[in-house]
């Protein structure tokens, strides 16, 4: 650096008038300080979109449903047993933390899949009730609900076998829990023996 006789510093090599301040190494420090805040703004809007998207998406359970969750993985397994189409209303995920189902006359533990099957899933309409007509003819619906006992003897070949293609993939999935009941038709008694040789068979 060098005076230049007015009293100015100028660097070495600058011609001649350049002063600090107005030196082009200033004017890249606040292009660098601009990039830095819009950096900084930019982040800030990308970590907002991500939280509305977790308050949209992760949460889609409805209120409470983290701690739905979290209470269907400290549930444990049912005890086998039989439902009337009455009983098995009473675990559609809104009254009772756990979800059943019936698909084929067989009841089936969802509780695990309560994203799918609790009161806000997309499936939540078959939560504690008969799901097969609804399965088969892919509907999604209350017109797909009986509040009876539905023996499906209307549903064609092709139906049938959806419905005996969907009982495979809960099987494979989900806990069985017992048998849904005809009317009049009495529960059977299931020993300890029986239930539990049935739960390891599915793990």
């Amino acid at each position: 650096m060098a005076d230049d006789g007015d009293g100015r510093l100028r660097t070495e090599g600058s011609s001649g008038g350049g002063d600090v301040g107005g030196s082009p190494a200033g004017a890249g420090a606040l292009v660098v300080g601009a990039e830095m805040l819009l950096a900084l703004v930019l982040l800030a809007l990308v970590l907002l979109a991500a939280y509305r998207l977790y308050l949209r998406w992760g949460t889609r359970s409805g209120p409470g449903g983290a701690a739905r969750e979290g209470q269907a993985a400290v549930l444990p397994r049912m005890k086998r047993r039989d439902f009337s189409l009455e009983q098995l209303r009473e675990f559609n995920g809104a009254r009772n933390p756990r979800i059943l189902l019936a698909v084929n006359g067989k009841v089936f533990d969802v509780t695990k899949g309560s994203k799918f099957y609790g009161p806000d899933g997309p499936y939540g309409i078959f939560a504690g009730r008969d799901a097969s007509r609804g399965l088969a003819t892919f509907r999604l619906d209350k017109d797909a609900l009986r509040d009876e006992y539905d023996d499906l003897s209307d549903l064609n070949a092709v139906q049938m076998e959806s419905v005996r293609e969907w009982e495979m993939q809960f099987k494979e999935k989900y806990d069985y829990v017992g048998r849904l009941l005809k009317p009049g038709e009495e529960p059977s008694e299931y020993t300890d023996e029986e239930d539990t040789k049935d739960h390891t068979k599915q793990e």
